[in-house]
């Protein structure tokens, strides 16, 4: 429509009742308010209503600007994780300054915010990550602001982590404030009041918790931070928390989701590099804490009844909580009564052996149900483990005896098997060897070793049955012949009866031929390998090495059949290599044996070494030969010495050998062997009665010599020290070194003979004026020379002055 022809319209205004009626209910009265707020005193603050509260922030959002600076602030945490700060020599700095000058922003910045970023679900990881450098001080301020609100925290999804972890690196702080050790106060902090110490944080977070234990227990977030809380108060019963990067736990406190999506985040630790020290040592605990422990204990079984109780075995929540809970119990010796926790559990078995020592419980249907259940059998192996002596007897007698051979094959029953052999005595370790001899092949094929490596070791404990054991166990793998007992060690080692095991050997044999030859070893595709090692089967030989000498031979005996070219490829792979590591380190295996073993790989060491695992095998091979073992080691290593030189593993093993000086020089490289010896003598207290020992038999030993020769050997002392300084060490330290006596293996006489000629030709070599000092000069000569030492100048300006003062 044309502009001209528009008719401009009059404007209709509202009346103003109108407006009016509308805006009725937006308008807020005074006086309303007033009456609302005398009901009380005027500084109480209505609550909020719990419906208008996010669940997910319940102390509301972080900014967007708060959470970009502390996105930076992880990044710039991270890089410094994986560096060491800069040391500077010449400086008298910190090299953490900066470090801890923008940490200390950062904790400005997060002041009054710690709640908020708990609850956030990108800030709660970088939270995480700044615990771990705090100090004390800063913990306590921390652990001080989220006092009150710690059980709304710990059912958060995010916020429980960050309590995790905080109760994992607070028992540091924990052990320091034990040993009466406390951080300064800053003096911007003591205007602001007195500040708990950290055991009274935790105790109060605790007393906090008690009262909705039976809650927290079954929430998939605070259960986790309960069994944090029970590691730091009794860490010398349940382990310390596995949270903490190089620690381990008897109990996971994490979850496997959480622990896994944890090391995603890479490494947790301070940025100040002062985390190695304080984990060697062992943690120390108030006394507070085991008040605070065992009322965990007793407040769950108020809370709780019997049935309750139960239930719980069966819940992946609360099951892990309770087993700690039942640790608890019997650590403080609270299990063995009417109406404990561990009674509930057993339906009742404690207090009927109260009421009746010979009395023969029923079998419960609850307990056989724990038996085969994934979840629960961890609580049955709990049990097992911690109950009280005549509560195991009747739980074997009840629950295990007849029921070995259907038990033992159970894919999760044979775990709680395996763990009840532990506790068995002698007879009921005879009856469980005889009512497992029939399915000892069903045991191999489904593959539940844990039975026999139980069997293995509590026979090694009780140092009986051992014959019946290795009987039982070479039956399984069917090796019952002279013969098949020399293939022992492949068959168990990849848990392959003889049979399966000569046709695995024949199907590797025909694919080894198809083929390339020219193919290389590390192009080759990776497939299923029939004989690859298995580690159930390194761990049950293992076991069988701790038996006693006569039982211990059967490995013995396979390891010398099978060749020195398999022995090799077993110290070449990562499971493998640790059964020759046990045969070394074993306590039970003669040393006749082990030199054997040694001895067996001479003219294979170059072959050996030459692998990233053969070359651990081959020093540990080297740390145990003796010096005339080494020496047959070394001198056939020579011909391969320029090829282990150019390798990559090899060449760690040739240095340590120092070759060239055993090819120049063969004297010298035989003392320097000697010497490394004499760490290996246990004491010095035990050294100087040996030798007190030897000489009060010798005949020609009396008091006279004996002064005389610690008048010379103080002599000799003083002017090596005196050339030390003087002209510095570039003396040869073979030359220097006084030949010892390496009194622990003087059993053979060929040895000493060749000890005896070591040094005679040692003292052969010996320098002129060595042997006039040893002889006996005189006296005024000697002093002349060290006066003249001590008085010569060290530059030449100054010994041409002094010859001319002269």
């Amino acid at each position: 429509m044309p502009r001209e022809n528009r008719k401009r319209g009059k404007k209709h205004k509202k009346k103003a009742e109108d407006v009016t009626d509308a805006n009725k209910d937006d308008v807020t009265h005074p006086e309303e308010e007033q009456e609302v707020n005398e009901a009380g005193p005027s500084w109480i603050i209505p609550a909020r209503d719990d419906a208008a509260v996010d669940l997910n922030a319940p102390f509301g959002y972080v900014d967007a600007e708060v959470k970009a600076y502390f996105r930076t602030v992880d990044v710039q945490i991270r890089e410094w994780q994986e560096t060491r700060p800069e040391v500077d020599e010449d400086a008298d700095v910190d090299p953490n300054e900066d470090r801890r000058m923008f940490f200390v922003a950062a904790l400005t910045e997060m002041s009054g915010k710690e709640k908020q970023l708990a609850t956030d679900p990108d800030c709660s990881t970088i939270l995480e990550r700044m615990i771990h450098s705090m100090d004390d001080f800063v913990r306590r301020v921390f652990m001080d602001r989220l006092s009150g609100s710690f059980e709304q925290l710990s059912r958060h999804r995010f916020a429980s982590h960050v309590c995790q972890t905080f109760l994992a690196v607070a028992s540091d702080t924990v052990s320091r404030e034990a040993r009466g050790i406390f951080p300064p106060t800053p003096e911007s902090q003591e205007e602001e009041g007195e500040l708990r110490r950290m055991t009274q944080l935790t105790v109060d977070a605790c007393e906090e918790l008690l009262p909705s234990l039976s809650s927290l227990v079954l929430d998939s977030f605070a259960s986790h931070v309960i069994r944090a809380l029970l590691a730091l108060l009794a860490p010398s019963v349940l382990g310390s928390v596995d949270s903490v990067p190089g620690r381990s736990a008897n109990f996971a406190v994490r979850s496997k989701k959480s622990a896994a999506y944890k090391a995603r985040q890479g490494s947790m630790k301070s940025v100040f590099g002062e985390d190695g020290a304080e984990q060697q040592r062992t943690k120390s605990t108030p006394k507070e804490f085991r008040d605070i422990a065992a009322r965990f204990v007793s407040s769950l079984r108020d809370q709780l009844g019997e049935n309750e109780v139960r239930a719980l075995a069966a819940n992946q929540v609360a099951s892990p909580v309770l087993q700690m809970i039942l640790e608890l119990e019997a650590s403080y010796g609270e299990a063995d009564s009417p109406g404990s926790i561990m009674d509930h559990v057993l339906v009742g078995l404690i207090t009927r052996l109260h009421e009746n020592s010979n009395a023969t419980a029923p079998e419960s249907d609850y307990l056989m149900t724990l038996l085969r259940d994934p979840t629960a059998s961890h609580l049955l192996e709990t049990l097992v483990r911690r109950s009280p002596e005549r509560v195991f007897d009747s739980l074997w007698r009840t629950y295990f005896v007849g029921k070995l051979s259907r038990l033992a094959v159970h894919p999760v029953a044979n775990f709680v098997v395996a763990q009840a052999l532990e506790r068995v005595n002698a007879e009921q370790l005879q009856a469980a060897i005889k009512e497992l001899s029939g399915v000892g092949n069903k045991i191999v094929k489904n593959a539940r070793t844990g039975v026999l490596r139980a069997l293995v070791d509590r026979s090694a404990g009780l140092r009986q049955e051992a014959a019946h054991v290795v009987e039982l166990v070479a039956s399984a793998f069917d090796l019952s012949s002279e013969d098949g007992k020399k293939l022992l060690v492949p068959c168990i080692l990849r848990l392959k009866p003889l049979g399966d095991y000569k046709r695995a050997v024949e199907v590797a044999s025909k694919s080894a031929e198809e083929r390339p030859k020219e193919e290389l070893r590390h192009k080759r595709r990776k497939t299923e390998d029939p004989l690859e090692p298995t580690t159930q089967g390194a761990v049950l030989l293992q076991s069988i090495l701790r038996l006693p000498a006569p039982d211990v031979d059967v490995v013995l005996n396979s390891l010398q059949a099978i060749g020195v070219d398999e022995v090799i490829k077993m110290a070449h792979h990562v499971t493998s290599s640790r059964v020759l590591d046990a045969l070394l380190e074993s306590l039970t295996v003669a040393h006749k044996d082990k030199r054997k073993f040694v001895m067996s790989l001479l003219g294979h060491y170059h072959v050996l070494v030459d692998d990233r695992i053969g070359s651990r095998v081959g020093e540990r091979c080297w740390a145990f030969a003796d010096p005339y073992l080494k020496e047959k080691i070394a001198r056939s290593v020579i011909p391969h010495e320029h090829a282990l030189a150019g390798s990559a593993y090899g060449k760690f093993f040739s240095r340590h050998l120092a070759l060239h000086i055993l090819q120049r020089d063969p004297e010298r490289w035989k003392g320097m062997q000697t010497v490394t010896k004499v760490p290996d003598v246990p004491t010095p207290v035990a050294v100087e009665r040996k030798v007190a020992a030897t000489a009060s038999d010798a005949p020609d030993a009396s008091p006279k010599k004996a002064e005389k020769s610690k008048r010379k050997a103080h002599k000799q002392d003083e002017i090596d020290a005196l050339f030390d300084a003087t002209l510095g060490k570039k003396v040869k330290k073979a030359e220097l070194a006084a030949p010892t006596m390496d009194i622990e293996r003087e059993a053979d006489k060929t040895q000493v003979e060749e000890r005896d000629d070591k040094k005679s030709e040692r003292g052969k070599g010996k320098s002129k004026k060595r042997k006039e000092r040893e002889e006996g000069g005189e006296d005024r000569d000697l002093k002349d020379i060290l006066g003249a030492i001590r008085a010569a100048p060290k530059d030449d300006k100054g010994l041409k002055k002094r010859k001319k003062a002269h």
